[in-house]
């Protein structure tokens, strides 16, 4: 080894372990002082440098005896065999070596130990120390050489592995409730967010999901999405089957008709579910009063602890139904003895429907109101027309029976009879004015007055049009004029007419439409059998296809006016039919018969002349040819003449 130069020398000598020591060799070396001369200073520094070339530099900074080379090889060996070999972004276990409020200390086996926040244990508030846990090294080493590791991270990568196997063995794990969310919670399973349905917190309905925020929870895994991520959680499932087993205990104690305590667990519109001690029941809404309710809330309330009947069980399904009605009497055992028909009573109406209403006369009796027993009208309606629910009205006990728990009222019956008097009010022949209420195919009927209808058939609406549907001529809700035509006091009808307010004018039409007299009409309407044609007085006629026939070959249309013969006026059956080819047929034959009995004329005065010349064409002379030859002009003129 080379000597040091006096500039090393004194750059290790700012080192101030290496100082001290260098330091105590050179007083037991007796180190000359500052003030001796130059030549033994010199002398002095030499035999530092020697001395330093031997110096033990192991053994600086340590008190005692040092290790020989053997010995410190064999104690690093032993130190190695303490540390494990480990490197960053790996997974290892620790063990929780401390904790206070904000950081658990873990020891993985390396040269320090590692910091882990404590808020990444919340899911598991039992932790102490010497617990095992899993972390991940993020960092062998900070800038402040310190150890940096993560259980949350650690739990994420093998979170799924985790959930899956736990699902596999139907395994019961630990989760942190974080928050709520819509239809339950949120709860921290191995660092997966799980959801935890409303309905699988408790056997029991659950009304306030807060409570459960924040708290460390025992959970099955009931369903992994592994390719959405979602993992469902269940606590219900965890109290399940030991529920199920004190079932099977409860009912098979059961009893019908016996009567147990019970709180209310649920309430619904269609029921009440009751607690029996670890198995449920329900009490349907028509068992829990015996009169009407519209909610089981007017009831009971939750929580409340009643007494209930068992009703029938069904050991397969589990299920309990109940009664509570059941324990009180019914009321119609306690209706007063000396209620008979006749009898008026007061009540309120419950229930309404088209054919009638339903009205409580005491908590639990009703009686039935129909329709028809609502007003002495007719015609139809319904009884949402006198009625409404709510109401408080008085009746009449029309029929009573007790057996059968059966009750009919009727309200028209505190008002008068309008037939009472209808013999003389609407006599035979007596005109009014009346109310259209309702259409049907032969007629219409109207109404008098409240209670008082009437008919008026088709064919006594009108003497001139013939009408096919009511709604031709009127409307519902319109006034009409009627005449009373007859009265059925026994089954409250009355026969009613319209036209006969007016004189037949089929006795005036008699006399104008007579067979074979022409008049023009306006064709309103074709069909296949022929057309409907407007005659004058606003009377209408029928003229057969063949006799639409015109002059130039061609049918007659809709709308065209046109001169129309009757061939034939029937007065009983309201029926005219005419013809517009006859017309045209008549005119013909007269022109025909015209000009043949020209021919004729013209003929006969021809054969005249003829003879006459003959006559005398014996006693012709030659004198007399300038006469003929006149006359045999004439005679030819007039063939002429004849022949056009």
């Amino acid at each position: 080894m080379r000597p040091l130069k006096h500039r090393e020398i004194n750059n290790l000598l700012l080192t101030p372990s290496i100082a001290v020591n260098y330091t105590k060799q050179l007083n037991t070396n007796k180190k000359p002082p500052d003030f001796l001369p130059g030549s033994i200073k010199m002398a002095e520094t030499q035999t530092a440098q020697a001395d330093l070339a031997n110096f033990d530099w192991n053994a600086v900074g340590k008190k005692g005896e040092g290790y020989s080379k053997d010995e410190r090889e064999k104690l690093d060996a032993m130190y190695e065999k303490t540390l494990k070999s480990v490197t960053a972004n790996e997974i290892i276990d620790g063990k929780v070596v401390s904790k206070n409020n904000k950081e658990v200390v873990v020891n993985i086996g390396y040269k320090s130990d590692g910091v882990v926040q404590l808020s990444e244990f919340r899911y598991n508030p039992d932790l102490k120390v010497g617990d095992v846990v899993e972390v991940y090294v993020e960092s062998q080493e900070d800038k402040s050489g310190q150890l940096i590791l993560s259980h949350k991270t650690a739990r994420a990568m093998k979170s799924w592995d985790r959930v899956n196997q736990a699902l596999n063995n139907d395994e019961i794990i630990k989760g942190y409730v974080k928050c709520r969310t819509k239809g339950g919670l949120i709860a921290d399973v191995f660092g997966i967010e799980a959801f935890l349905p409303g309905s699988q917190i408790d056997v029991k309905p659950i009304r306030d999901y807060d409570v459960y925020v924040g708290k460390t929870m025992e959970f099955k895994v009931v369903k992994i999405n592994n390719e959405f991520k979602n993992v469902v959680v269940s606590h219900k499932a965890l109290i399940e089957a030991e529920l199920e087993q004190q079932k099977k205990d409860i009912i098979s104690k059961l009893e019908k008709g016996q009567v147990l305590e019970g709180t209310v667990k649920n309430i619904t519109s269609y029921g009440v579910f009751i607690d029996l001690g670890g198995v449920d029941g329900l009490i349907h809404i028509t068992d829990l009063s015996w009169g009407r309710i519209n909610h089981p809330e007017e009831i009971v309330k939750l929580d409340e602890k009643i007494n209930v009947v068992i009703l029938d069980f069904d050991n397969d399904k589990k299920r309990i139904a109940l009664g509570l009605k059941q324990l009180s009497a019914h009321p119609w055992d306690n209706l007063k003895a000396d209620l008979a028909v006749g009898d008026k009573v007061k009540g309120k109406v419950v229930v309404i429907a088209d054919y009638g209403a339903f009205v409580e006369i005491a908590p639990g009796v009703e009686g039935l109101i129909h329709v028809s027993e609502m007003s002495w009208s007719q015609h139809l309606r319904t009884a949402h027309d006198f009625l409404k629910v709510g109401d408080e009205i008085e009746a009449v006990v029309l029929t009573l029976d007790r057996e059968e728990r059966k009750m009919s009222l009727g309200i028209k019956q505190l008002m008068p009879d309008p037939w009472t008097g209808v013999m003389d009010k609407y006599a035979k022949g007596t005109k009014h004015t009346a109310t259209v209420r309702n259409f049907t195919n032969f007629g219409i009927f109207v109404e008098l007055e409240e209670g008082v209808d009437g008919l008026i058939h088709i064919s006594d609406l009108s003497w001139s049009k013939k009408i096919k549907h009511p709604s031709e001529f009127t409307k519902i809700g319109e006034k009409i004029d009627v005449v009373v035509l007859d009265i059925d006091g026994e089954n409250r009808r009355l026969s009613l007419g319209h036209k006969q307010l007016e004189e037949n004018p089929w006795d005036v039409f008699e006399t104008i439409f007579t067979e074979n007299s022409i008049h023009q009409g306006t064709i309103i309407n074709v069909m296949d059998k022929g057309a409907v044609v407007s005659m004058p007085y606003g009377v209408e006629a029928f003229c057969p296809t063949r006799h639409l026939v015109k002059t130039d070959g061609s049918s007659a249309k809709t709308e065209e006016v046109l001169d129309f013969k009757v061939i034939e006026f029937n007065k009983e059956g309201k029926k005219i039919i005419v013809s517009h080819s006859k017309i045209n047929e008549e005119v013909t034959a007269a022109e025909k018969a015209a000009l043949a009995t020209e021919k004729k004329a013209a003929s006969d005065e021809a054969k005249k002349a003829v003879k006459k010349v003959k006559d005398s064409v014996e006693k012709t002379t030659l004198g007399d040819m300038d006469v003929l030859s006149n006359l045999k002009a004439n005679m030819e003129e007039s063939e002429k003449n004849a022949k056009k």
